[in-house]
């Protein structure tokens, strides 16, 4: 599996602990899976949960979604555990909670070695100003917002435009971009029966430039995998702007126009990077279809 090619429109959050939940995230349309054992598990049940997600893993059957880890802190009593054990359990990713600067990762690095992906939750005001140090570690493929301790860490009130975390998500998502090839994944949108909140919350982080959403319900996966997708008409446009500068080329231009509009070599690296989005969405969609089939 190409990790750096996968989409990641939804990525969804399961509890370790929860062995129907994790059975379930077998055949669900979501593009990776963050099997939690920190938030999601209660302190007297993290060590059960450690073994019953390490079986789960075992069995496999999550076919080509993303398996990604997010074990407690080192600085808890369950970290190194969880570490030790759960590294070599067939994970793609591990995820890193608690992290606050290029030392954290590289204390990680150390217990894992360096052949395994590191994400790194950007969850607290000093991940945010170290984002892209962070980000620049040999062993980071990703950065995933943590909004709610954000809001709690910043003291700012939750607004439905996002407006007080707008440095912060803006900061995560260019250290991704300055570090090339880092996936940028925006955070969870709490009331998951509100499928219209979900949507703008989708759309506002995709403007901004995020891979994708981390999600906390199978009901969101849709309207996240819908939102983080090139419409048809983005396809269209792409293979007619790449297809126009192809043509200005063989012409000895530098430049063509489609629809009144420029088209230089930049937007052709735009409009390469739709089609290979859209083709690698198609090709995770056929394999869900096989799946359940």
């Amino acid at each position: 599996m190409d990790l750096q090619t996968h989409p990641y429109r939804s990525v969804l959050y399961i509890p370790g602990s929860k062995e129907r939940a994790l059975d379930k995230a077998r055949s669900l349309p979501c593009d990776a899976i963050i099997f939690d054992l920190e938030d999601a598990v209660a302190p007297d049940a993290k060590a059960e949960a450690r073994a019953t997600l390490a079986q789960a893993l075992s069995d496999g059957g999550y076919g080509k979604r993303v398996k990604i880890i997010r074990t407690n802190a080192l600085t808890t009593e369950w970290g190194f555990e969880d570490v030790r054990v759960l590294s070599k359990a067939g994970a793609d990713v591990i995820l890193q909670p608690k992290v606050n600067t290029y030392a954290d990762v590289d204390n990680l690095s150390d217990l894992i070695g360096p052949d395994l992906p590191i994400w790194t939750m950007m969850e607290t005001p000093a991940s945010v100003f170290n984002a892209r140090e962070i980000a620049a570690h040999r062993q980071v493929t990703g950065l995933v917002a943590g909004t709610n301790d954000l809001t709690k860490e910043l003291g700012c009130r939750y607004r439905a435009d996002r407006m007080p975390l707008l440095a912060s998500l803006q900061m995560i998502v260019m250290a991704a971009r300055a570090a090339r090839g880092v996936v940028a994944l925006d955070g969870v949108y709490n009331r998951f029966r509100d499928g219209e909140g979900l949507k703008h919350e989708c759309e506002h982080g995709r403007d901004l430039g995020f891979d994708g959403k981390t999600l906390i319900h199978p009901a969101q996966i849709e309207i996240a995998n819908t939102a983080f997708a090139p419409t048809q008409y983005e396809i269209d446009l792409a293979k007619r702007q790449i297809a126009a500068f192809e043509e200005s080329q063989k012409q000895g231009q530098g430049v063509a126009v489609v629809d009144g509009q420029i088209v230089e070599n930049l937007h052709v690296v735009a409009a390469q990077r739709t089609i290979a989005k859209a083709k690698s969405i198609a090709e995770m969609a056929e394999l869900v279809e096989e799946e359940n089939a």
